[in-house]
């Protein structure tokens, strides 16, 4: 699929961006998911080669979103009054992992900034990666020969989410807050870009109101089940989300400001955070992950709840930041794998299966999608922390009994590492 337009057609979805809003709501219109589906096809493409750092796909990605910024009439906020903030770094192969895996491969990225400058005194940041897997040669979970992961839901649809509340932001006569839209690069390496956003910023950090974050939010479900992360980073956001009725949500509350995303860096920064995300799914790290699959209006009504987000902000200043409970926990290092992939929308009682990885010790000893485990070992697994818990204490080559249960029949198998 060609990601660049004639210019009759990009001429004529682009006139749609034109609507007008209200400070309450965006005006629920066709045009909105036009805009919304045209960013996530054309960043999906093929001839973006899966937008992996440091690669030709990556620059014409970074490329489309600048344009895209100046069309939204965003100031430039990088460096040399362009949209871009350049970093190298060390290749790793440990995805959301750290530079002692280092292979010595250095490459070179961009962040994209846009800025509304409105000489407030404080700034509302919103972002998502528009990195990806490129041809799967590090992180994929696709068995077979290289091909392109376009990555529609990771991260494609955060990255129209960022372009669209730009837009309407813009257009909104919010004032109370300055704004700083940032798509980054190399969120897939280890959070590369927003690690040295944070660190090498020529903005005021004291002056960084919160971070907001879209990292997969295209694949909203039939029971609309919605994550939420960074819940409990400010004691002004639960009541804040609380108050949003509209579009109606399953909202899986996490207070914690910790994750596998951007949001991360800001927090770790004493930055309030707030993360969304529609859950993992069996296209996640493929190349199956496609824009045809994605749930256009489910994107759309999440951006209008981040907007409302965003719209009860103005009537707030400088939000205080609360540290989560995950704050003092040391980081936790694991050499066995279970092969497995957390339902992260499950808040129940256990850790329950979204999928299981083959020929890991997950499926060869039995378990599948759907399973909900309660016990490894010894050792009781309530929640994810306690999984994570167990990885760090069980050794290759070791067997366990794995309780769990199976449409609410209590099973148990037995699991070599």
């Amino acid at each position: 699929m060609s990601s660049f337009r004639t210019v009759y057609i990009y001429l004529f979805v682009f006139s749609f961006l034109i609507t007008s809003c209200s400070k309450k709501a965006i005006a629920p219109s066709s045009n909105v998911q036009s805009s919304i589906r045209m960013d996530i096809e054309t960043l999906a493409a093929d001839d973006m080669q899966g937008r992996e750092i440091g690669t030709e796909g990556e620059r014409k990605a970074g490329e489309y979103i600048a344009k895209r910024f100046a069309q939204i009439g965003l100031k430039t906020a990088g460096e040399n009054n362009s949209y871009f903030q350049t970093f190298k770094r060390k290749k790793s192969g440990n995805p959301h992992g750290d530079e002692s895996t280092s292979n010595g491969v250095e490459v070179t990225g961009r962040n994209v900034l846009g800025y509304i400058d409105n000489k407030a005194a404080t700034t509302i940041i919103i972002g998502g990666h528009y990195d990806h897997l490129g041809y799967g040669h590090e992180g994929s979970l696709y068995v077979g020969e290289l091909a392109i992961h376009n990555g529609a839901d990771d991260n494609s649809s955060g990255v129209a989410g960022v372009l669209y509340l730009a837009d309407v932001i813009k257009k909104s006569g919010l004032k109370n807050h300055n704004y700083l839209f940032i798509c980054f690069s190399g969120e897939e390496k280890g959070l590369w870009g927003s690690n040295f956003f944070v660190n090498n910023t020529t903005f005021d950090k004291k002056s960084f109101n919160i971070m907001l974050n879209m990292d997969m939010i295209g694949r909203l479900n039939a029971e609309r089940k919605l994550a939420i992360s960074g819940v409990g980073t400010s004691p002004d956001l639960e009541s804040i989300l609380d108050k949003i009725k509209k579009p109606k949500f399953s909202i899986k509350k996490d207070l914690s400001g910790m994750g596998p995303s951007d949001h991360a860096s800001f927090y770790n920064a004493e930055i309030p955070v707030l993360a969304f995300f529609t859950g993992q799914h069996s296209d996640y790290h493929k190349p199956s992950d496609d824009a045809h699959l994605i749930n256009y209006e489910g994107v759309y009504d999440i951006v209008d709840y981040i907007y409302q987000v965003v719209v009860a902000l103005e009537s707030k200043g400088k939000l205080p930041f609360t540290k989560t409970k995950d704050e003092s926990q040391a980081r936790m290092a694991f050499s066995v794998t279970l092969g497995v992939m957390p339902d992260y929308l499950y808040d129940g009682v256990g850790l329950k299966l979204d999928g299981v990885k083959d020929g890991k010790p997950a499926q060869v000893s039995g378990l599948t999608k759907g399973d909900i485990i309660t016990k490894m070992g010894e050792l009781e697994v309530p929640d994810m922390q306690s999984y994570m818990k167990c990885l760090s204490i069980f050794k290759p080559g070791q067997t366990i009994d794995v309780k769990f249960l199976r449409e609410g029949k209590e099973m148990t198998k037995s699991v070599t590492f």
